[in-house]
C-alpha cells in the first residue's frame, strides 16, 4: 500500500467515507515541514509531513489546533487525523481556501485574538510539550510566570545554544540576564491560551477575508508574548494593534518585554538555522540588561 493510499484509507476511516484522492499538489511556504493539498473531487484536505521520528510533533499540534478552536474565538484550521505512512508522519487537516483581508479584517484578528486570550487556567504551561519549529518546548506547568519563562523558556535555548556550539559571550550574558528577571517581568500575567508562534507566516485570511491562524506551539503565558512575536517580523499593521488594545489594552512596560519574549523566538532561529541569527540574540540581551 502506498503513502497516500495509507493516509487516504485513515481519511475515510475518520470520516466514515469513501476518500479516493486525485494526485497530491504540493503546497510551497514551509520551511519545517512539507505540505500537501489531498482531494478526491468533492473533498479537500491539507496535509503535513515530516519524519517518522516527529509522529509526536504532529499530535500535539493537532491538540493544540483543538484547544483553540474550542475557544470559538478566532479560526483555525480543524485537525481530523495523524499517524505513519512510508516512512513519514502525516496530520491531516481541514483545507482552508485563502484569500485578502476583508475591508475589517484587521480589525476583527485584533478583537479575536484578544477573546482567544481571554480563556486562562489555574497555571503556565500546558497539558503536554510540543514544539516550537521543530525545536521540543517544555510545558510543564509552573505557578509563577517568571520561573517559567526562565527555565522552560529562554533556559532551555540557551542551554541548547550552549550545546550547539554558541557559548562564550552569549552564555555570560544569558545567565546575568535571567538573574535579573524579576525586574523585566515586573507584573504577574494572567494564564493566556497563546498560539505561541505568531508571526505573519502563521496568519492568513479566508476566500471570504475572515483570518485564520495555524501552526500553533501552544501554551498558557502572558498573552504579550504573542502580541510581541507579531512584531518581530511584522506584517500585521495598525488596525491589528488597535483593534487589539481596543478589546484589551496592555500594560505598562511592554516595550521592554516584549524584547525579552522575542529574544526566546531568536535564539530559537539561531538554534535551527544557525549564527546568522547570533549577533541579533547577543544584541537583544545587551539591550535588556541596559534596563536592570
Amino acid at each position: 500500500m502506498t503513502q497516500w493510499q495509507i493516509i487516504a484509507q485513515h481519511i475515510a476511516q475518520t470520516t466514515a467515507k469513501p476518500f479516493n484522492p486525485l494526485e497530491p499538489r504540493h503546497v510551497g511556504g514551509g520551511c519545517i515541514n512539507t505540505g500537501v493539498r489531498l482531494m478526491d473531487g468533492e473533498r479537500t484536505y491539507f496535509v503535513k509531513l515530516n519524519r517518522a521520528a516527529l509522529l509526536d510533533m504532529f499530535e500535539a499540534e493537532a491538540d493544540g489546533l483543538r484547544s483553540m478552536a474550542e475557544t470559538n474565538t478566532i479560526r483555525v484550521p480543524q485537525p481530523l487525523c495523524f499517524g505513519l505512512s512510508d516512512k513519514q508522519s502525516y496530520l491531516v487537516m481541514e483545507y482552508i481556501e485563502m484569500g485578502h483581508a476583508g475591508r475589517n479584517g484587521s480589525d476583527l484578528a485584533g478583537h479575536q485574538l484578544a477573546a482567544m486570550h481571554r480563556n486562562s487556567q489555574p497555571g503556565y504551561g500546558w497539558l503536554r510539550d510540543n514544539t516550537i519549529g521543530s525545536t521540543p518546548q517544555e510545558n510543564q506547568t509552573c505557578d509563577n510566570w517568571i520561573d517559567f519563562w526562565r527555565d522552560r523558556r529562554l533556559g532551555f535555548q540557551l542551554r541548547l545554544a550552549e550545546r550547539n556550539g554558541y557559548g562564550g559571550s552569549l552564555q555570560r550574558k544569558g545567565e546575568r540576564l535571567m538573574d535579573h528577571f524579576h525586574v523585566l517581568i515586573d507584573h504577574q500575567p494572567q494564564p493566556s491560551l497563546l498560539h505561541g508562534d505568531l508571526w505573519g507566516g502563521n496568519m492568513a485570511y479566508t476566500s471570504e477575508g475572515d483570518p485564520v491562524i495555524f501552526d500553533p506551539a501552544v501554551y498558557y503565558g502572558d498573552r504579550e508574548a504573542d502580541l510581541a512575536m507579531t512584531e518581530l517580523f511584522g506584517g500585521f499593521g495598525n488596525r491589528f494593534y488597535d483593534a487589539y488594545r481596543e478589546a484589551w489594552p496592555l500594560a505598562a512596560g511592554y516595550s521592554t518585554r516584549k524584547i525579552l519574549y522575542n529574544l526566546y523566538h531568536i535564539l530559537n532561529h539561531l538554534n535551527l538555522f544557525g549564527s546568522g541569527y547570533l549577533g541579533q540574540a547577543s544584541s537583544m540581551i545587551d539591550r535588556l540588561l541596559a534596563e536592570v
